[in-house]
């Protein structure tokens, strides 16, 4: 395709599916073309919903020729194999967090893409809202000095209590590490740069869990990770991170970014999100030590949008040449350090990081989602 806005097309509907249409159906420069699903009535559900033109299965989005960009937001053992049926098909992809659930096929999926000459990216997207890019520019700006250090938190009690089919995110590929932790440590290697190593603990608060809503309430279902995680991170520019996920705690405590430097601390937003406050304490002058500290809000950049920016980074790249933002190899980092934390639960060692990725780009303050570009 030569020009004109990009066509999308989706492979899986589930839950997910929604905010990523209703955001991708509001930016110009992207045409949603058509939704795919093992559940045909399903995929139909969403099409007439948001007013996609076709439905119908997995493969009738992969053989549809105006689709470019497949929306992969199938359950994270898929990810692979409907990744690499997406480039085989000659489609770019877009997934959905993790890349996959395991190193080697995940490796695969971007040797395949890159011989293919295909752009991957991996959710999320989060970093490229008006949040995290105004966090990274205070940061350059050495609003807080050289960043030392990081403390973040997701704990509640899981997501047992509201999603109808929680199996999937207790299961192998998931859990509070690798289905919530993607949000963190992407902000984190944004702000800081690559991880370096890792070392934690954890355990399963238990061994089965019971669905509490929906037709299949009252099912069990296996726990097959560490629901409960404290990890410490290091990255390769010397800065380190604590960090708590947890599917085991009564007492909701999420959204928590606290970034510590020399000459001041940080509250960043909620990484799950794509704007909201960031507010800066400046190191406090020896006779205020005691006070009560005073915080400054740091003017916000960009327009705030949701769910699908990356999708939209990808398209205009396509379009007008350069890298995207949320790329596979960010991803690909992202997910190694996130086994690795799982694997030092494990071990009881510290584990190196083996990936490493580039500095993340940042989003063009003038950038607006909501214009017409292509």
């Amino acid at each position: 395709m030569s020009g004109g806005p990009v066509g999308v097309g989706f492979i899986g509907t589930g839950m997910i599916s929604d905010t990523y249409l209703s955001h991708l159906r509001s930016f110009p420069d992207v045409r949603v073309l058509a939704l795919g699903d093992l559940d045909t009535a399903r995929a139909a559900a969403q099409a007439e919903k948001h007013g996609v033109p076709v439905s119908g299965t997995p493969e009738d989005v992969l053989a549809h020729p105006e689709v470019e960009i497949v929306v992969n937001l199938t359950i994270p053992a898929a990810h692979v194999p409907v990744s690499l049926a997406a480039i085989a098909a000659g489609k770019h992809v877009w997934s959905e967090k993790p890349i996959g659930v395991d190193r080697a096929s995940a490796r695969e999926l971007l040797a395949r893409a890159e011989d293919a000459g295909l752009r991957v990216g991996i959710a999320p997207d989060t970093v490229l809202g008006p949040g995290l890019q105004t966090a990274r520019r205070a940061i350059a700006r050495g609003d807080i000095g050289t960043p030392l250090s990081a403390q973040t938190s997701m704990q509640y009690v899981g997501p047992d209590v509201f999603h109808p089919n929680p199996d999937f995110l207790f299961a192998r590929g998931a859990g509070p590490v690798i289905d919530m932790g993607p949000y963190y440590v992407t902000a984190l290697v944004h702000l800081f740069g690559p991880v370096a190593r890792v070392g934690a603990v954890g355990l399963r608060g238990r061994e089965t869990r019971t669905v509490q809503v929906g037709d299949r309430a009252g099912a069990e279902f296996p726990v097959e990770v560490p629901t409960l995680v404290q990890a410490i991170a290091q990255f390769e520019h010397g800065a380190t991170s604590q960090s708590v996920f947890s599917f085991d705690s009564p007492l909701t405590r999420t959204g928590v970014v606290e970034i510590t430097g020399t000459e001041g601390t940080m509250i960043v937003p909620d990484p799950n999100t794509f704007g909201g406050e960031v507010r800066v304490m400046a190191r406090p002058a020896p006779a205020t030590v005691q006070g009560d500290p005073e915080w400054r809000i740091v003017p916000p950049v960009g327009v705030e949008a949701g769910r699908g920016l990356g999708v939209l980074d990808m398209a205009r790249a396509i379009r007008g040449g350069g890298a995207h933002i949320a790329t596979g190899a960010l991803g690909y980092h992202v997910f190694d350090t996130l086994l690795a934390i799982e694997e030092s639960v494990g071990t009881g060692r510290f584990i190196e990081v083996e990936s490493t990725v580039g500095t993340v780009p940042l989003v063009p303050e003038d950038r607006d989602p909501f214009e017409a570009t292509l």
